[in-house]
């Protein structure tokens, strides 16, 4: 089966090729996602590798030959998902765990995609800079003009480093119909805003977008921007994340910087609706803090801050690993450099339409794991029985 896909890439490096990605690597995996793009030097054609290997990127340019056994490894690496662009067609293959291969192929129209061959360039970012954004320019990012505010370029980067996580997952949304996105805990809603443009707008989806918040104030005011800017399909209400029933089905989840618990209902809800991806940063983790122990670890967690820290850790990981055994193929990555911002986790977790066969021995090292913790996390509380019912544990 592996063959296809590397006969398949093969046969499309020629002058048509546009890049290609490889994402969704296994757990514990360094490199979480690499790209690949044509590039001109000394009238040669070359093909420039980037790594992504935490929060540093890596390059290197190789042949044809070289790059055919590149592929090679990754796929026995067992990256899940190839994107693959050329000038016409647009090529997405899913791998399960088991090898199973589904390859979906787009036409595009020629001349939509065009290779960029120079060696050195900018980033390329989702939203560009010099057409102005209306939400931007009111947030302050940009001016009239479309020009990115150098004291706001990070705010930009950081926008746009989400955007290319949600650019990730798209092969694994049915973009051919209506799509709801819930945003939980959305507050000022500058993601929640990206997210419309960039799939609205840019790639012009059929999707509505729902944010929902606790301060009156702060929806009422991403109401009437909404208005202002014609997003039609974009509503903001006030609700709490764990009484919320407006819908029911969704497609996206997304939870940012939603505080302690409200991560887990708002994951919990995400679980209930089968959504397809949930992409959560989550925000003051303090119910582990409070609870977590163990006389081994004494010598670490007697450091106040340490604990606190270990604490925040363990709550994602817990989360990931339940939201595995929930059948959602889970990673943690780094959303932005730390030196933005301590919150700067993001759980991606994409439902998965493979059978994870060892989900027995899969809970009881979660287990084990959590009572070595003296955790009962509130997504472990909230999922219990339902973990029960599927026969995972008793």
């Amino acid at each position: 089966m592996e063959k296809n896909i590397i006969e398949l890439v093969s046969q499309s490096l020629d002058i048509d090729f546009v890049d290609m990605i490889l994402s969704n690597p296994p757990a514990g995996l360094a490199v979480t996602k690499i790209k690949v793009r044509p590039v001109m030097l000394k009238n040669i054609l070359l093909y420039q590798v980037t790594e992504y290997r935490n929060n540093q990127v890596f390059h290197e340019n190789c042949t044809k030959a070289e790059l055919t056994d590149r592929l090679a490894e990754w796929i026995n690496q067992k990256y899940k998902q190839v994107l693959l662009r050329t000038r016409t067609k647009q090529i997405t293959a899913l791998i399960s765990k088991k090898g199973k291969e589904t390859i979906k192929t787009k036409r595009l129209l020629e001349g939509s995609l065009e290779p960029e061959l120079r060696h050195n360039r900018e980033k390329s970012y989702i939203i560009k800079e010099g057409t102005p954004v209306p939400f931007l320019v009111d947030l302050g990012v940009m001016t009239g003009d479309g020009k990115v505010v150098k004291a706001k370029f990070d705010k930009f980067k950081q926008i746009n480093r989400f955007l290319e996580f949600i650019e990730d997952v798209l092969p694994s949304l049915n973009t051919e119909r209506e799509l709801t996105i819930l945003d939980f805990g959305c507050g000022k809603s500058y993601l929640t805003f990206a997210i419309y443009y960039y799939l609205k707008i840019i790639k012009g989806y059929p999707i509505r977008i729902i944010g929902l918040d606790l301060k009156e104030e702060v929806i009422k005011k991403c109401n009437n921007l909404a208005r202002e800017y014609g997003y039609d399909e974009l509503q903001f209400l006030v609700g709490d994340i764990a009484d919320y029933k407006g819908v029911k089905k969704v497609d996206m989840v997304v939870t940012l910087h939603a505080c302690d618990t409200a991560t887990d209902y708002a994951l919990y809800k995400a679980v209930l609706w089968e959504a397809d991806v949930i992409l959560s940063v989550p925000c003051c983790q303090h119910e582990l803090n409070g609870t977590i122990q163990n006389p081994i670890l004494n010598p670490l967690f007697k450091y106040g801050l340490i604990k606190e820290r270990m604490a925040a850790l363990a709550t994602d990981a817990l989360r990931g690993e339940l939201l595995e055994l929930m059948g959602y193929r889970s990673q943690i990555l780094e959303f932005i450099d730390m030196e933005h911002t301590p919150k700067n986790i993001l759980i991606r977790a994409v439902k998965s339409s493979s059978d994870n066969a060892d989900k027995q021995r899969q809970w009881q090292a979660y287990d084990t794991c959590r009572k070595f913790l003296c955790a009962e996390p509130t997504l472990y509380k909230l999922l219990k029985e339902r973990l029960v019912k599927e026969g995972v544990t008793k």
